[in-house]
């Protein structure tokens, strides 16, 4: 299987944002043990450097950014990215540009704290408990 995770849930663990770091945590575990292929945008690397040099410094954001890269495939942006973005339904350009990422590379599911910005998404939003939840199930078989 193959997850896009937002940049919320990406925050939730680097920036230890309770009640939510403890699923996003598991998550990104789950992609260091190779249970799934965890993929971001690149836009999620400036989204999340911004955040956390205000929050945590601009030493420790350099850290993150290196952590981010050794962590997930980069999901480039190029102009077919933003071209199908702008075309999708909704008014969020940076959850339509997440979908249409999600969409570039095939992903399966977005684990995402926003399932709403992802409502009109031919992607699956999943919450981190409702995704950890999948990566443990049994996969079901059809009739």
């Amino acid at each position: 299987m193959k997850a896009l995770i937002d940049t919320n849930v990406l925050l939730d663990v680097l920036l230890s944002r309770a009640p939510w770091d403890v699923d996003a945590k598991a998550v990104w575990d789950a992609s260091d043990a190779a249970k799934f292929e965890g993929a971001i945008s690149a836009l999620s690397l400036p989204n999340v450097f911004y955040i956390a040099r205000k929050v945590i410094g601009l030493e420790r954001a350099n850290l993150v950014m290196t952590l981010l890269l050794e962590a997930f495939e980069i999901i480039p942006i190029e102009r077919s990215t933003l071209e199908a973005a702008i075309a999708l339904p909704g008014n969020d350009f940076e959850d339509k540009l997440q979908i249409a990422s999600a969409i570039a590379i095939g992903v399966d599911v977005v684990v995402t704290r926003d399932p709403r910005g992802f409502a009109d998404s031919s992607v699956i939003p999943l919450s981190p408990p409702e995704f950890l939840q999948r990566l443990t199930s049994p996969p079901t078989e059809r009739p």
